[in-house]
């Protein structure tokens, strides 16, 4: 396991995807001291300006002179632009420049970076920040939005130990606590942690949204409401990515979730108190387990 080393520097990072995570991570690298400069690579004029604005990058580049400039690139786009993003880096990839990402699913992404950038996929290891919230965007980035928070790393056969241990330390390097599992452990994970508790609060607010009386139900939310939906104000571009390129493992966790409203219908339609309240006291114990952790 890598301990980062507070005098190391990682030269030229440059961040592609410059929203809340990208501004974040800029933020987070120039606070602790370990670059030299931080480039951004975006879509958004918009972002792109308020990260500059705010110091969480000192210039623009486009990914090809990314890809020659750079130390460490850091894929921070939507999942479903991946495979772009590697398809114009790989002719231009200095063989000192490593690449990490901050994707939600890895399977898909590592798919792509094998069959894009083929003998340098040595050079990509791929990394998810379990950090973020509801709003996106640069103007939401905050210099801390990784301390304490795990980084999941899922280093690829072909990556060096040395490689690894550097982009360990990359994002040790802004306060992330780094876990290592597979590829296949974490899309299996995540889709039941993760995705799927996004598709529950979008589909709750899409349920009352589309209802005849909408207005009158929206009027009366409380804070139960509010906190169950607050991650449906989400990117929606990014989440249907998500649930798209790790969907079989998401279809999977809503199979599993449908059996158990499905059975809690079932409780209430005949009036089962014993059963519903015994699946809630499980339930509800299991939470309050999870606050001890």
């Amino acid at each position: 396991m890598a301990i980062f080393n507070p005098s190391s520097n990682f030269g030229t990072v440059t961040i592609v995807g410059v929203g809340l995570i990208g501004a974040s991570l800029g933020l987070a690298l120039k606070k602790a001291g370990v670059v030299n400069k931080v480039l951004g690579v975006g879509r958004s004029v918009e972002n792109l300006d308020q990260a500059l604005k705010m110091g969480a990058i000192d210039g623009v580049v486009d990914l090809v002179e990314a890809a020659k400039r750079s130390d460490v690139i850091v894929l921070c786009v939507p999942v479903a632009q991946m495979r772009a993003a590697f398809e114009v880096i790989e002719p231009h990839l200095e063989s000192r420049t490593m690449i990490t990402d901050a994707g939600s699913t890895k399977g898909d992404v590592i798919l792509a970076a094998k069959e894009i950038l083929g003998k340098k996929a040595c050079q990509f290891v791929p990394a998810h920040p379990i950090a973020g919230g509801a709003q996106h965007g640069a103007s939401a980035a905050k210099a801390d939005l990784f301390e304490g928070k795990q980084t999941i790393l899922c280093p690829l056969q072909e990556n060096s130990p040395q490689d690894t241990d550097l982009i360990e330390g990359f994002w040790q390097s802004v306060g992330s606590v780094v876990k290592k599992i597979s590829n296949v452990q974490h899309d299996a994970i995540y889709a039941a942690v993760s995705h799927l508790p996004h598709i529950l609060s979008y589909a709750l607010m899409a349920s009352v949204v589309n209802s005849e009386d909408a207005d009158q139900k929206l009027s009366h939310v409380g804070a139960g409401f509010k906190d169950f939906t607050r991650i449906a104000a989400s990117s929606p571009e990014m989440w249907r990515d998500i649930c798209l390129g790790n969907r079989t493992a998401v279809l999977k966790e809503l199979d599993q979730y449908l059996l158990i409203v499905n059975h809690m219908r079932k409780l209430i339609a005949e009036n089962d108190g014993a059963g519903l309240e015994k699946l809630f006291d499980k339930a509800s114990k299991a939470r309050q387990d999870l606050d001890v952790l």
